[in-house]
């Protein structure tokens, strides 16, 4: 029954996000988002849903609103710093693999965060240890090598809304 119900929460939440990005009406568009979230569904129902119930709750959709609105303003605000990095003559620039802390558990919160850092131009994340809660995470500019302080600055901005979330 579980499996059941993370397979409609899945297709719902997809076809939903198909609509808003679409943002078509008519009947040709509406079947095609049908058949894309019902083959989405069928791949991929059981991984992604793990634990269907915590969908329920809407303050949960109300979280996610607020961390697209943060990831977009983040990726707004690399986007320039990175430009500034490239058109600047000197390129300063000081690239480097840094190691950061996570406090997400599940799954899906981990390659949300995962996924907001890569997309955030200036860092990319290179690998993931589950176990001990550490990502790896290229960074055109470290500022630093501390774990703790290059936490604060990469990872705490969109950990403690995905928390909220996944969580």
């Amino acid at each position: 029954m579980k499996n059941i119900y993370s397979r409609i929460i899945l297709f719902i939440i997809s076809f939903l996000v198909w609509i808003l990005f679409t943002f078509s009406f008519d009947l040709q568009h509406i079947l095609i988002g049908v058949v894309c979230c019902l083959i989405v569904t069928i791949l991929v129902g059981d991984i992604y849903t793990q634990n269907p119930y915590k969908f329920k709750n809407p303050s949960r959709y109300l979280w996610f609103v607020y961390y697209i609105l943060v990831l977009f303003w983040e990726m707004l605000k690399a986007n320039i710093d990175v430009a500034y990095r490239v058109l600047h003559p000197k390129l300063p620039i000081k690239p480097g693999i840094v190691k950061v802390k996570t406090k997400l558990k599940s799954d899906t919160g981990l390659t949300f965060l995962a996924n907001s850092i890569t997309l955030t131009p200036g860092t990319m994340s290179v690998d993931i240890d589950k176990e001990n809660g550490v990502l790896y995470i290229h960074w055109i500019n470290v500022k630093t090598t501390d774990i703790e302080k290059a936490t604060q600055i990469i990872v705490s901005r969109f950990e403690k809304i995905l928390q909220k979330i996944f969580e």
